[in-house]
């Protein structure tokens, strides 16, 4: 584990001043090794089966990756929108054989760290924006979206790209941080101001799942299923990462710091019923 970098620095400062894409800010400074990962070259929360179990943290986050394939078409043109470090790829690649993989990235810093396995797969990597995708229209046949829409300036501008891209037949399949409501006390707004600042995101992310699928439909979507899971992602990596840092050794106190506050924090938010996650298909008609 690396001490403080210059693009933890670039974070910091992206908390107190955005730009058009905090996140990009936001997951240089995480980097390819974060320590908080449940396993190497994965940053996405996982789908869990049990409590949260040391030997499960391994293998959720590549489960979340599998469900997620479950709709999509095999054989197609598939395109990974956010593609992170590029692990979900080597899945999206062995479940679907797709023709075509193409792995979009705003950051280049992460289409880099996940060159190797890119190329691994014959993936086609590409830097390029989730609301202006550089892709032709009616060009895909599956699109994959896993834990980003959050991130991105517009869900509405991104489903109509989606939408756009995807041929008749086409599907969307993707999961996604959803913060159901609005603070209504001061340790909500505290808690949700601070995940919202440190992770880049605005107040329009506040979103639950009927908006969601509004959303979709509007983008001109059918056969849209918005299914809430955060008991199989949040109760159980929260409860995990909590007891793992009771252990974690070499870590700089301020950043071990951090992800104990932002863990408290979520915890509050989950409680409250401020935090949700859901896994989202759509068809293209």
């Amino acid at each position: 584990m690396k001490g403080w970098t210059r693009a933890h620095l670039r974070h910091l400062l992206r908390m107190f001043r955005f730009d058009r894409y905090p996140a990009k800010a936001v997951y240089e400074s995480l980097g390819d090794d974060f320590f908080m990962a449940l396993a190497p070259g994965w940053l996405n929360l996982g789908l869990w089966e049990g409590q949260g179990d040391a030997t499960e943290a391994l293998s959720a986050p590549q489960r979340l990756v599998e469900t997620l394939c479950e709709p999509l078409p095999t054989g197609g043109v598939i395109l990974d929108v956010a593609n992170g470090l590029g692990m979900q790829d080597l899945v999206v690649a062995e479940r679907l054989r797709p023709r075509r993989l193409i792995a979009l990235n705003l950051s280049e810093f992460q289409l880099n760290a996940g060159r190797e396995r890119l190329d691994r797969v014959r993936a086609l990597p590409v830097a390029g924006d989730a609301v202006a995708l550089p892709i032709a229209t009616g060009a895909i046949d599956g699109l994959l979206c896993v834990e980003a829409a959050f991130h991105f300036p517009s869900r509405a501008a991104f489903f109509t790209e989606a939408r756009r891209v995807l041929r008749p037949g086409g599907v969307l399949s993707l999961s996604d941080i959803l913060m159901p409501r609005k603070a209504h006390d001061p340790r909500e707004l505290m808690a949700g101001a601070t995940s919202l600042r440190f992770w880049g995101l605005h107040l329009d992310v506040v979103a639950g799942p009927v908006e969601i699928e509004e959303l979709l439909r509007a983008a001109g979507f059918v056969d849209v299923v918005v299914e809430t899971c955060g008991t199989a992602v949040f109760d159980p990596v929260l409860r995990y990462e909590r007891q793992r840092l009771r252990a974690l050794d070499g870590v700089p106190r301020a950043q071990a710091w951090a992800a104990r506050l932002m863990i408290s924090q979520w915890e509050l938010l989950r409680r409250r019923g401020m935090l949700e996650y859901v896994i989202v298909q759509a068809l293209a008609p």
